[in-house]
């Protein structure tokens, strides 16, 4: 496990545990052609600090835009959302998010992209490079610091965009189909360092994915959404330690349930599968 970048002590970092998310009763609708249109409805969810949430749903559920809300790039909503007891109204150091793009600027260093984050905190100019450092280790990149984001691969370049992400330590990360992009084999490789990266951080973390198998692999809890407008539809417990086996039959039993739910035609009850999990409206 890698030591925390600002080198607290266990005892205090266990009591600095943050990152509590709490969304309750969220509605959020856009003007389309003159009328409203309602793509969110009713969200409520808790998640606890280290919590690592995956959210999946057929496309238009509403799961980025309620990625965007969270991470307070639109304020523009109903209800409540509030890290920490504090509510979301703007963008803040303390929600970081990766993007399926890696984003990364073409011009810089893999190194000054990582530092780039931290120019508009009140870090020390001396504390930053071994920050960076600490982080480029992090993400098993060692070796890189001076490559341009040209020079890296695909897996390559969106670790260094979780670095990024997660060097100015926020309290919650967020993942919007970070690994999208990726071909098969990479995207694999990729979830193991995401699930070594969280595992090492422990940063509370919510992650929308469409890959059913994905979501189950990394999340302690999975999200089901449904469309139109976006709901919770069900939210499934998965009950396995990390490291997990991606053979076990658990991970294999619910992704059958889940794609189930998720391809059942809602007109017909008789193929609604009822998931392990509470339901959330």
């Amino acid at each position: 496990m890698f030591p925390d970048v600002r080198s607290r002590p266990p005892a205090e970092a266990k009591a600095a545990a943050r990152g509590a998310l709490t969304i309750s009763d969220l509605d959020k609708s856009f003007t389309i052609a003159g009328a409203p249109r309602a793509v969110l409805d009713g969200v409520n969810l808790t998640v606890k600090p280290g919590e690592f949430i995956s959210i999946v749903g057929a496309s238009g559920c509403g799961k980025s835009t309620l990625l965007r809300l969270i991470v307070g790039l639109d304020a523009e909503y109903s209800g409540e959302i509030r890290l920490d007891g504090e509510r979301i109204a703007t963008t803040s150091l303390d929600r970081g998010i990766v993007f399926q793009d890696h984003r990364l600027f073409p011009w810089m260093t893999l190194g000054q992209n990582i530092e780039l984050a931290l120019l508009n905190t009140d870090t020390p100019k001396a504390r930053r490079a071994q920050i960076v450092a600490d982080h480029i280790a992090l993400v098993n990149l060692q070796g890189f610091e001076t490559a341009y984001p040209h020079q890296l691969s695909g897996g390559m370049a969106q670790r260094a965009a979780i670095a990024r992400a997660l060097v100015t330590e926020p309290k919650l990360l967020l993942l919007d189909e970070p690994l999208g992009a990726l071909d098969a084999l990479t995207r694999v490789h990729v979830q193991n360092e995401l699930q070594r990266i969280w595992m090492a951080q422990r940063s509370t973390m919510i992650m929308v994915t469409h890959d059913v198998e994905e979501a189950l692999y990394l999340g302690d809890r999975v999200v089901v959404m449904s469309p139109n407008p976006g709901r919770i539809r069900r939210i499934v417990d998965v009950d396995l330690p990390h490291p997990r086996d991606r053979s076990a039959p658990l991970l294999h039993r619910l992704k059958d349930e889940i794609l189930a739910e998720l391809t059942a035609r809602p007109a017909d009850p008789a193929n609604l599968v009822r998931l392990p999990g509470r339901e959330e409206r």
